[in-house]
C-alpha cells in the first residue's frame, strides 16, 4: 500500500480549515458570470499583476501601471515572460517538472544569469536529489488538496535555491502551474503573488519557519499560503467586476 507523503500535513494545526477556506475562495472565483465569455480578459490580467507581484517580492517594486506601460528591467521582464507561459506549460508540469523547470528558468533569469547558467540548477549531488524527490510529488504521488501540494512545491524551491539567480519567481511559477494542473485554477486566474505580496511581512518568516522543519512551521507556511490563495482569488474576483464594468 502506497504511503501519500503529504497526508499528514493536513492534520497540522489549521491547515485543513486553511485549505478548505481557500478552495471555497477559489470556488467563488470561478462561478462568476463573466468567465462564461470573457475568461480570457481575466487571466491576462490575472497574468500581468502576477509578474508584478512576483517582481515585487524579488525587490524589484514598481507600481503596477508603470509595469502595464512597460518597464525596461530585467527582473520584471522576466516575471512577464514566466506568466505568459503558464497556460502552456501547465499541460507539461505533471509529466515532466524537471523539464518545465528549466524552462521556467530560462525565462526568468535571461538578461540576469550568465546564459551557461540558463536552466541548469547548481551542480549539488543533495540538491540533484531533492529536486527528484520534488518532481516525484509534482508527478502525482499524493492525492492532497492542490493548494497544500503548490505550498510545498513552492517552499522547497525557494529554500533550495536551485538556481543561483531566478529561484524567487520559478518558485512561485511552480506553486501557479500546481494549482492550475491539479484543476483548482484550470484557467490561471488566481493571484496568489499578490496574496504573497500582501502578506509580505509574513511571507519570509512563513518561509523561514517551513525550512526549520518543525511542526509548528511547517503549518505557518500552509497557513500562509492558503491565506494568500484567497487573497488571490479575491485580487481575481476585483478583476472580473472590472471587465464586467468594461
Amino acid at each position: 500500500m502506497l504511503v501519500d507523503p503529504l497526508a499528514p500535513l493536513l492534520e497540522l494545526p489549521g491547515v485543513r480549515d486553511a485549505a478548505d477556506s481557500a478552495r471555497a475562495a477559489v470556488d467563488r472565483l470561478l462561478g462568476h458570470r463573466v468567465l462564461r465569455r470573457q475568461s480570457a480578459e481575466v487571466s491576462a490580467e490575472s497574468a500581468l499583476r502576477s509578474a508584478w507581484a512576483s517582481a515585487a517580492l524579488d525587490g524589484t517594486d514598481f507600481p503596477l501601471e508603470k509595469v502595464r506601460a512597460g518597464v525596461d528591467d530585467p527582473i520584471v521582464q522576466g516575471a512577464l515572460r514566466v506568466s505568459a507561459e503558464i497556460g502552456r506549460l501547465a499541460q507539461t508540469w505533471q509529466r515532466a517538472p524537471a523539464q518545465v523547470l528549466a524552462r521556467l528558468h530560462v525565462l526568468a533569469a535571461a538578461g540576469l544569469a550568465p546564459e551557461s547558467d540558463l536552466g541548469r540548477p547548481v551542480a549539488d549531488p543533495a540538491l540533484s536529489a531533492r529536486l527528484a524527490g520534488l518532481a516525484k510529488l509534482v508527478a502525482g504521488c499524493t492525492a492532497q488538496p492542490a493548494v497544500i501540494v503548490a505550498a510545498v512545491v513552492h517552499a522547497d524551491l525557494r529554500t533550495l535555491a536551485p538556481f543561483r539567480i531566478g529561484s524567487g519567481v520559478v518558485s512561485r511559477a511552480a506553486a501557479r502551474l500546481t494549482t492550475v494542473s491539479r484543476g483548482l485554477d484550470p484557467k490561471a486566474l488566481v493571484v496568489a503573488e499578490v496574496g504573497h505580496l500582501e502578506l509580505s511581512d509574513e511571507y519570509d518568516a512563513a518561509l523561514a519557519a517551513y525550512a526549520g522543519g518543525e511542526p509548528d512551521g511547517v503549518a505557518r507556511w500552509l497557513r500562509h499560503c492558503c491565506q494568500a490563495t484567497e487573497l488571490g482569488a479575491r485580487e481575481a474576483l476585483a478583476i472580473c467586476e472590472a471587465v464586467l464594468r468594461g
